[in-house]
This record gives C-alpha cells, sequence and structure tokens, in this order.
C-alpha cells in the first residue's frame, strides 16, 4: 500500500501546496448519528433539556467549528467557505446529523463537513449528558464531495 506523506526539505509536514491549483467550486456532505433513548428525543423535542434548545444550539455550534477547521486541524487549509449547512433528522431512537459544505477554492471543503457534523453530534451528547447516560455517537463520515469548474 502506497503512503503518501508531505514532508518538507527539513524533514518535517508540511501543508500541501495547492497555489498552483486553479478555484472550482467544491462541494462535501458528511454525515454522523448519535443514538438517544426515546426519553432524550421527547425531552429535546419539547425543549426541556436544561440547557436549553438542543439542535439550534448544535447547529451553531457545528457551523462555528466548520468556519475553524484550519485552527483545529494542523495544516488544514484555510478556506473561504460559501455555504455550511446543517441537518438534524431524527428517528426513534437516534438523531442524524448532514452537513453540506460549499465553497470556491484549490482545495476541497471535506475536512470542514466532517468537522460540522462532529461538533454537532458533541454539542448534542454534551447537553444530553445529564438526562441520558448510553448516548453513542457514530458512523461519522464523507458521502460525497464533488468539484466542478468556474463557469
Amino acid at each position: 500500500m502506497k503512503r503518501l506523506t508531505h514532508i518538507g526539505a527539513d524533514g518535517r509536514a508540511q501543508m500541501v501546496d495547492v497555489s498552483g491549483k486553479p478555484p472550482s467550486i467544491r462541494t462535501a456532505v458528511a454525515t454522523g448519528k448519535i443514538q438517544l433513548r426515546r426519553e432524550t428525543l421527547d425531552l429535546i423535542s419539547k425543549d426541556q433539556i436544561a440547557k436549553g434548545n438542543v439542535f439550534a444550539t448544535a447547529r451553531i455550534a457545528g457551523i462555528q467549528a466548520a468556519k475553524q477547521t484550519a485552527q483545529l486541524i494542523p495544516l488544514c487549509h484555510t478556506l473561504p467557505l460559501g455555504e455550511i449547512n446543517i441537518d438534524i433528522v431524527t428517528s426513534d431512537n437516534f438523531a442524524e446529523v448532514k452537513c453540506t459544505a460549499r465553497t470556491v477554492a484549490q482545495t476541497g471543503v471535506e475536512m470542514e463537513a466532517l468537522t460540522g457534523v462532529a461538533v454537532t453530534l458533541l454539542t448534542i451528547y454534551d447537553m444530553c449528558k445529564a438526562v441520558d447516560k448510553e448516548m453513542q455517537i457514530s458512523n461519522v463520515r464523507l458521502i460525497d464531495k464533488t468539484k466542478r469548474p468556474l463557469e
């Protein structure tokens, strides 16, 4: 298996040089789930979690995190994000988070979408931990990415 590592002249890891690439329209979509007890979901839907409106707070946290990805992940490029959209859909025993990130840049927005999902899920966990000791975060993954030339 070929291993890709970007090592500078001094032997240290370095950020990938994308300066020679043309900007393009890039989109990435990531998802993840958090398993919650039905009672916890009921409390969330009735806005009865002590820390406040869980899904509204989690969406804001996810958006803010996506915007800060380059500060959180070493060697990640700072990108001008055109859109971060976070959707939360519930079922009987879980909430699924989907984050869509868009930019016009020389590199993709996968890390921003994944960071948005992860922090949204962590915020739900944090806000509900007093009432649900059985929560589990799972399946955080990239499900789609696209790149289109500028027109």
